[in-house]
């Protein structure tokens, strides 16, 4: 598993400090049922679309604010239509490194072992490089002028629960084992 970052809530409108913040207001969110869900559960109105049309969409007022990584905020200039970045970490992104069954089944087992091993160390590369950037993008869209405001958790968490219960529903182990890695993360 690689890492995309963890995402945050960003608007055109005021600080978000609180899950009542959220309320009334268009979240572009991507096309994605439980980002979707997210959203609905902190009062905003959740509105899929393409990451395409995003900044237009900023920019127009079609939509207040999103949700994504420092890495894609500040790669998609969203920072020049969007002053508020509300650091509500309600998102973990990670990215699954894949390949080709048939391919890899293909290949001798020293080969497949020496690809393994690589994908382990750029994968932990990857996690140290989206670490180090995010830590230094904070800076940087500071002084492009973004006002950033930390979080406490505990009420976003609490206004989500409808959503663990829904999606505990449907995979009840893979939810379980997600909330027990989020809570040890968070104890380091």
């Amino acid at each position: 598993w690689w890492n995309n970052g963890i995402r945050q809530t960003s608007n055109s409108k005021h600080p978000i400090v609180a899950p009542g913040d959220l309320a009334g207001l268009k979240i572009r969110t991507p096309p994605d049922p439980m980002t979707v869900d997210i959203f609905t559960a902190l009062g905003a109105s959740p509105t899929p679309m393409a990451f395409s049309e995003l900044y237009i969409a900023l920019q127009q007022g079609v939509v207040d604010g999103q949700e994504n990584p420092l890495i894609n905020i500040h790669s998609s200039k969203l920072y020049e239509v969007q002053p508020f970045i509300s650091n509500t970490n309600h998102k973990y992104e990670a990215t699954p490194f894949l390949a080709s069954k048939i391919v890899f089944d293909a290949l001798s087992p020293e080969d497949q072992q020496i690809i393994r091993d690589a994908a382990k160390e750029a994968g932990d590369l990857n996690r140290k490089m989206v670490r180090d950037q995010t830590e230094s993008l904070r800076g940087e869209l500071e002084k492009a002028g973004v006002k950033f405001n930390d979080v406490d958790p505990a009420p976003f968490v609490e206004a989500t629960q409808s959503v663990y219960d829904k999606w505990r529903q449907q995979y009840p182990e893979l939810v379980d084992e997600l909330i027990a890695a989020a809570k040890g993360a968070a104890a380091q």
